[in-house]
């Protein structure tokens, strides 16, 4: 593990490097998670670096005192941008709320970083939250938790294994964090703004996606310049662990076509 100082505050990284001559391509979470969702994308290491992070307040990282909303969408931005910038890394990998960050960073942040090109995978250009969730996320997190690990949410029909552990990830992380990463998230929305984007873009999803379902991704499609969508089969919300072959395939060619 690796860390850069940034803001007063230290955020850890991992980086892999098995000697790919690809660009050096950066990952980042979602609510609730760390850097250890992408655990299967380090495989990919043979052809480009891979960084991951864990933004603040998750995993490694210190935290950050910041209210949920734009405020903490701004400092895990600080987060992405110091692990990039640090890295040298010319893509940027965003899930769920990562993918809304590298969408924020398009947008509004890249005086300060500009990425090649991006992949955005469960997430959208809206990220709005029920209202159940975020009142079990205020008041009975087991209950936010469960809900959350149902049926086509987070997974389809993964390993009951990898379930688990995932559960565990969320219970790290904490009810504080987790809640202020949903809340920024129900906050999030760059709908009229997608047209601004002029990357290279690759939108990734699970076809059983409940959490931000299959039309969320069109959306990002048809509304960036450059954009195409690939569906992940027999996946739901973290496609990435649940089909990694798959994911990593989409990702990889897409990494590549970008270099020629």
């Amino acid at each position: 593990m690796q860390q850069v100082s940034h803001h007063g505050r230290q955020t850890a990284y991992e980086c892999t490097d098995r000697g790919g001559d690809g660009p050096t391509v950066c990952y980042v979470h979602g609510s609730g998670g760390t850097k250890d969702v992408w655990k299967s994308q380090h495989r990919l290491a043979d052809r480009t670096p891979v960084v991951t992070l864990d933004l603040s307040g998750h995993g490694d990282s210190d935290d950050v005192d910041a209210s949920g909303g734009y405020t903490a969408l701004s400092a895990y931005a600080d987060d992405v941008i110091a692990v990039a910038t640090e890295t040298d890394s010319q893509v940027l990998v965003g899930n769920s709320l990562g993918g809304a960050l590298v969408l924020h960073v398009l947008l509004e942040r890249a005086d300060e970083f500009s990425p090649a090109a991006v992949v955005l995978t469960g997430t959208g250009a809206r990220l709005g939250v029920l209202d159940d969730l975020r009142e079990w996320l205020a008041s009975d997190f087991e209950r936010a938790i469960e809900f959350l690990h149902g049926p086509d949410r987070l997974f389809h029909d993964a390993d009951p294994e990898l379930v688990e552990h995932s559960k565990e990830q969320m219970r790290a992380c904490g009810q504080a964090v987790t809640r202020r990463d949903f809340e920024t998230c129900h906050a999030f929305d760059v709908r009229a703004e997608l047209g601004e984007i002029d990357v290279p873009t690759l939108v990734v999803y699970g076809e059983a996606d409940m959490l931000t379902p299959p039309r969320y991704h069109e959306f990002l499609a048809d509304g960036i310049t450059n954009a195409r969508a690939v569906k992940i089969d027999d996946a739901a919300h973290l496609s990435m662990l649940e089909r990694p072959a798959a994911f990593n395939d989409a990702v990889s060619g897409f990494v590549e076509s970008i270099g020629e």
